[in-house]
């Protein structure tokens, strides 16, 4: 039977694996960092009258710049952020991955390279490869912020052509600095000019402003966001970022034409009618989030600080193994446990969260109260096993 090694595919495709967490049907699902509310009724019905009304020009193609919806999504930045943004700085997306691709077509691609900061949003690197784009792994701290002395001397010696910043980060949940942010611009500008990208996917989910004020000035700085989460719209694919208008003008030459959709452009108009319901659903989250953190640690979980909607964990020290060793090392008087080993007892107890590979930790999304009960009470239960 033919498998992919055996195509001629890029080398350095081989041996990979794509993007995608579990899908299983299990009572709670808290894995994918998605809004677990439903779209209001009435945004609902105020969906199905624009994209009847789209569909009755289907037999044409889509406005090829999506003037309205930019327009609509500059509104949305000016207004929620407190910094003007204009039609010419926005660009919007199947998605804030095709955001991504497109970024790295146009700046990234053969013979050049991506920095990003890991743990962090694994498209990065996956779309970096995908473009012929090399990919850089930078440097954290044990806390999970940068390590902005690394990261610029990183950026200093390499010199991409394009850096990621993610904030709050995926999976760990911490924002990142302005002052950061500024360190990591000046650097990669001395290096080379090079594009700096801020994924601000969970920005809405911060208590801190958005650092999208920062691209005044800046032409090459640029903010990238996405309708999947805080608008509840995962199913829909709308990404879109905001940048000096130069940025804008340097995408349209690799996207596809009528690259979005003219439901999708109407299905996202109709969610930027409704931005106060959706922005309350928001707050709920990020109470529940904060509930989240402050029950898990209770428990006696190691818990990071997050931004985001979703929590990363671990067990502690004395659970890992004892002795204080690597994760999955035998030390002390109790097994070693991993967190595989944990997230499959979650799952047993119907409970699925994510296990993004980072050592010792496990991410769990914000999910309705009610889902965060269950959550809570499956880890207490484990807690109890393992203790005993």
């Amino acid at each position: 039977m033919t498998g992919i090694d055996d195509l001629p595919i890029r080398d350095e495709l081989r041996g990979k694996s794509p993007y995608g967490a579990p899908q299983l049907d299990v009572p709670v699902r808290l894995n994918t960092n998605e809004n677990p509310y439903p779209l209001p009724e009435p945004l609902v019905r105020r969906i199905a009258e624009r994209v009847t009304e789209a569909a009755r020009g289907l037999n044409r193609y889509p406005d090829r710049d999506a003037v309205e919806l930019r327009t609509a999504l500059a509104r949305y930045l000016t207004r929620t952020t407190g910094h003007p943004v204009e039609l010419a700085g926005v660009w919007a997306a199947n998605g804030s991955n095709e955001i991504i691709q497109q970024l790295l077509q146009a700046f990234g691609g053969p013979g050049r390279t991506a920095i990003g900061f890991e743990p962090s949003y694994s498209m990065h690197s996956l779309i970096s490869r995908g473009t012929g784009t090399g990919w850089i792994s930078g440097p954290r701290n044990e806390d999970f912020t940068i390590d902005v002395a690394a990261a610029t001397a990183a950026i200093a010696e390499r010199k991409p052509e394009v850096v990621f910043v993610c904030s709050p980060n995926n999976p760990t949940g911490t924002a990142v600095e302005a002052e950061t942010v500024l360190a990591l611009y000046e650097a990669a500008q001395a290096a080379k000019p090079s594009l700096v990208v801020i994924d601000e996917a969970y920005g809405e989910f911060s208590h801190r402003p958005s650092l999208l004020p920062l691209i005044e000035g800046r032409p090459n700085l640029v903010v990238s966001r996405t309708m999947s989460k805080a608008f509840g719209a995962a199913g829909l694919r709308l990404g879109y970022l905001a940048a000096d208008p130069a940025v804008v003008d340097a995408v349209q030459l690799v996207r596809l034409p009528y690259h979005l959709s003219a439901v999708t452009q109407a299905t996202a108009l109709a969610a930027l009618e409704h931005t106060d319901t959706l922005l309350g659903y928001v707050e709920q989250l990020k109470t529940e989030r904060d509930r989240l953190v402050a029950e898990l640690r209770a428990t006696g979980l190691e818990v990071t600080e997050s931004d985001a909607n979703f929590v990363q964990f671990g067990l502690p020290q004395s659970l890992k193994g004892g002795g204080g060793g690597a994760p999955g090392e035998a030390g002390g008087s109790v097994p070693a446990i991993d967190a595989h080993a944990v997230w499959q007892a979650l799952l047993d107890r119907g409970v699925l969260v994510r296990d993004n590979g980072v050592p010792g930790r496990l991410r769990v999304t914000a999910g309705t109260p009610e889902e965060n009960d269950a959550f809570l009470d499956a880890v207490r239960d484990l807690m109890k096993e393992l203790n005993r």
